[in-house]
């Protein structure tokens, strides 16, 4: 049974997009939903197949769309994630394939990826890694906006890489710079072991929320556990990621690293304890929390503290095998 009233436009069988957005709002709004306006506003859109800001001059919803729009609110009133059901999510200038499998990017990370723009633009022809990649949403947007760029996207979940390797043939099939896709955990000690010393940008959204966090539904029943959670103080995978970016960066090259708002000191307090980092800065999101932490590889010689020495072999006990891109469409 549809929850929107039968009410098509005058002289018609169809249901004005208005009115459907409005009762769909309240539906939302009722379950919990913020913005339930908005989501609602995005699904009629995608159901009628036009630009939601066209959706007030758009023809009404015909009975099959308004079955099809019904079921999908009903979906999101259940706080299946928005993205899901429109099979895409915004992030910057590009719309990325999500769902099942994949953390669904945010908003706010939108910021982070535009910090590795900007530093990725004072190179000539700059490196950029982005670890924990998921759907590839740092890595793509860095691919777009600095075509000099040569980016490789490390993710480990194979759920994950799906929807990242659709999305890297996706953007290159478009003209973007193909990004090179490694397979990896990010705590691998022999990580991207041919590339140490010679990484100008590394950027890396990770898992960092505390385990005993409650989260969203849309977080908790959707998101891969493992995309979110990071043990007990949310610093899991950072602190490696921290240790390892050491090594991956030349002289001078940056690091960016998003953090759970609980951790605005955590996370530089272990960049500046690592003894291998300087102008380490912390960042704010948009509503003025903290979110991201910045920081340069020191110019000068030195390991990490405590290690007594410059760090050995910059290759570490690994080697130089690494882990080398995929070849074919999606590699570089």
């Amino acid at each position: 049974m549809s929850f929107l009233a039968q009410q098509p436009s005058e002289g018609t069988n169809r249901e004005r997009p208005t009115r459907a957005v409005v009762r769909a709002a309240r539906v939302l709004a009722d379950a919990g939903v913020e913005g339930s306006r908005g989501e609602a506003e995005v699904l009629a859109a995608y159901v009628l197949g036009v630009p939601r800001g066209r959706l007030a001059l758009a023809d009404g919803l015909s009975l099959e769309q308004r079955r099809r729009f019904d079921a999908l609110v009903a979906r999101r009133a259940g706080r299946e994630p928005l993205q899901h059901l429109t099979g895409s999510a915004p992030f910057r200038h590009l719309d990325l394939a999500v769902g099942p499998g994949v953390f669904v990017p945010r908003p706010e990370t939108e910021l982070l990826a535009g910090w590795g723009v900007e530093q990725a633009r004072r190179e000539a022809a700059p490196l950029v890694v982005d670890l924990c990649s998921g759907s590839g949403a740092i890595a793509l947007a860095v691919a777009q906006e600095v075509p000099a760029a040569r980016v490789v996207a490390v993710e480990r979940s194979p759920a994950a890489l799906s929807w990242l390797r659709r999305n890297a043939a996706s953007r290159a099939a478009a003209g973007d710079r193909p990004v090179e896709v490694v397979v990896a955990d990010v705590a691998a000690p022999e990580l991207l072991d041919d590339l140490l010393g010679r990484v100008d940008v590394l950027l890396c959204n990770p898992p960092y929320v505390p385990a005993d966090v409650v989260v969203p539904p849309e977080v908790g029943r959707h998101d891969p556990a493992s995309a979110v959670f990071a043990g007990a103080d949310g610093l899991a995978v950072i602190r490696p990621v921290v240790s390892r970016a050491a090594l991956l960066l030349r002289p001078g090259g940056r690091l960016g690293i998003e953090h759970d708002d609980t951790q605005g000191a955590a996370v530089p307090g272990l960049l500046a304890g690592d003894g291998r980092y300087d102008s380490i800065a912390e960042h704010a999101d948009l509503a003025g929390r903290p979110r991201f932490a910045t920081a340069a590889r020191r110019r000068e010689a030195g390991g990490p503290r405590g290690s007594g020495g410059d760090g050995g072999d910059p290759r570490g006990p690994g080697g130089d095998g690494g882990n080398p891109p995929e070849p074919g469409g999606v590699g570089g």
